[in-house]
């Protein structure tokens, strides 16, 4: 009977994965049928370019995946960690994004009053700057310390639990706090990004950067997970999607330009100039590698302070007694060094999320019994969601989404959608309007949820394939964009 259901699970899972052979190479694309049959050509031309960078182990996409410059977002790229190849272009411009969530001590019957959710985000917005050229409320702040140190470089002032070391989350459940690298390549990137990425702290950016109130819905085939992990039914969070602002740009931008001379010089390249590619035992990956690590400890640190500054505006608004504990934070743009079955392996993440499952030594302590949180936002005004890597994630290096993945870009989107089929999805005017903090909806309707696609086919596919489960639910009451 055992082998039986295995063999049922494992046809199951069939169904959302297919081994497309390529000119160059083998892509995996983990998705449903109807998300796979509506993918664009070019997804699969961005993959044979980048499965012409020599040596290649692995590349897959998962069902988020849309074209993107050099490479597709939702790409999982390996090569080995001795003898591979680093690719900013299989990293993205935005090192280190990532997500992070808080739970509060709110119930959604606590924020029932739209009035109530819009004083809220009036709050954050004064300790959450979201214009782009804002300046950030962090100027004590010792910018070189979080380069060089991450979490740990931080104040003790902005890190709230660290007196109370045995309730303290904030430093301890995060996918990596500090980064270490070799601090001689900060001296090839020019001076006036120390001063423009000091300025940025704390802040959001724009597009689909955002934090969002949320309240959770708890799924039953994981009920056990939630409550281990401190979610209730109807409990509020807080989720927060940015990433490493002006420094990550300023590393990207650098390091692109001196992997272009390398390139020309030493003969490498493919059909797509954009996809920017260098061995890792040369300067310039070196370069970028370390640079990059830096950029990863920016990016913590920004999500970091921006739920400070939420965290602030909730006792603003509920009182001392408000409280956000941090459930943990993760990244989606980077590479580095993993361990699998005892090989040493270099793996990028390109708008993919690592989810690891319960007993896999990279969990941190207090996960390693369930697996960790993997957060997935949905669009603007759909849910989004709290899962966990399964045993079946290891056939994917444990790359799952990490959101609902663009069909339309900007422009077109502004073109198609119009502002009352906009205003619908926020459900504007009701009782469940999803607050905003924009004045002019039609600033943001390049981010409503047409822009994407249907957040609850993605992770059907995650879900189906065996490389993830839902743990919670989480649907949008309030949300803060940059602009």
């Amino acid at each position: 009977m055992e082998k039986e259901l295995m063999k049922d699970q494992g046809s199951a899972a069939e169904a959302y994965y297919r081994k497309v052979q390529l000119p160059a190479g083998d892509l995996h694309v983990y998705a449903s049928g109807e998300l796979f049959a509506g993918l664009d050509y070019k997804v699969f031309e961005m993959a044979n370019n980048n499965l012409q960078i020599p040596d290649s182990k692995y590349m897959s996409y998962t069902p988020d995946v849309h074209v993107g410059v050099g490479t597709c977002i939702g790409t999982t790229a390996i090569w080995s960690a001795d003898s591979g190849y680093v690719s900013p272009s299989i990293v993205g411009s935005d090192i280190g994004c990532g997500m992070r969530v808080h739970l509060t001590n709110l119930h959604k019957d606590d924020l029932r009053e739209v009035k109530l959710r819009r004083k809220l985000v009036k709050a954050i917005e004064r300790h959450l700057p979201v214009e782009e050229h804002a300046r950030g409320h962090f100027s004590d702040i010792r910018l070189e310390h979080i380069i060089r140190k991450g979490l740990y470089g931080l104040p003790k002032k902005y890190v709230p639990d660290g007196y109370t070391p045995r309730k303290a989350t904030s430093l301890t459940r995060v996918e990596c706090g500090k980064f270490g690298f070799d601090e001689q390549y900060l001296d090839r990137l020019p001076e006036m990004v120390w001063h423009r990425s000091h300025r940025q702290l704390g802040t959001l950016g724009n597009g689909n950067h955002f934090a969002e109130i949320q309240a959770i819905e708890i799924d039953e085939e994981h009920r056990d997970i939630a409550e281990q992990w401190g979610l209730t039914d109807g409990q509020v969070v807080v989720m927060i999607h940015s990433g490493s602002r002006a420094w990550g740009g300023a590393v990207n931008q650098y390091c692109s330009s001196e992997m272009v001379k390398t390139m020309s010089r030493t003969g490498l390249g493919t059909a797509d100039p954009k996809l920017l590619f260098a061995p890792l035992d040369s300067d310039c990956a070196q370069t970028y590698v370390n640079l990059m690590y830096s950029a990863l400890n920016y990016a913590v640190v920004n999500r970091h302070l921006i739920a400070y500054g939420i965290r602030e505006a909730g006792k603003e608004v509920f009182g001392s007694k408000f409280e956000m504990t941090t459930l943990y934070d993760l990244m989606h743009n980077y590479a580095w060094a993993e361990k699998h079955d005892g090989q040493s392996l270099f793996v990028h993440r390109k708008g993919a999320t690592r989810a690891l499952p319960a007993g896999h030594p990279d969990n941190p302590d207090m996960y390693a019994g369930t697996g960790h949180p993997a957060l997935i936002p949905g669009s603007m005004g759909t849910s989004s969601y709290i899962m966990v890597g399964k045993p079946g994630g290891k056939n994917n290096y444990y790359s799952i989404c990490h959101g609902a993945g663009r069909i339309r870009s900007r422009s077109a989107t502004k073109r198609l959608v119009t502002l009352d089929q906009f205003e619908a999805s926020l459900r504007i005017g009701t009782e469940e309007e999803v607050v905003v903090n924009q004045r002019m909806l039609e600033s943001l309707i390049d981010e409503s949820p047409q822009a994407y696609k249907d957040v609850d086919q993605i992770i059907e596919s995650v879900v189906g394939a065996g490389l993830a489960g839902v743990v919670a639910k989480c649907k949008p009451l309030a949300a803060v964009k940059g602009v």
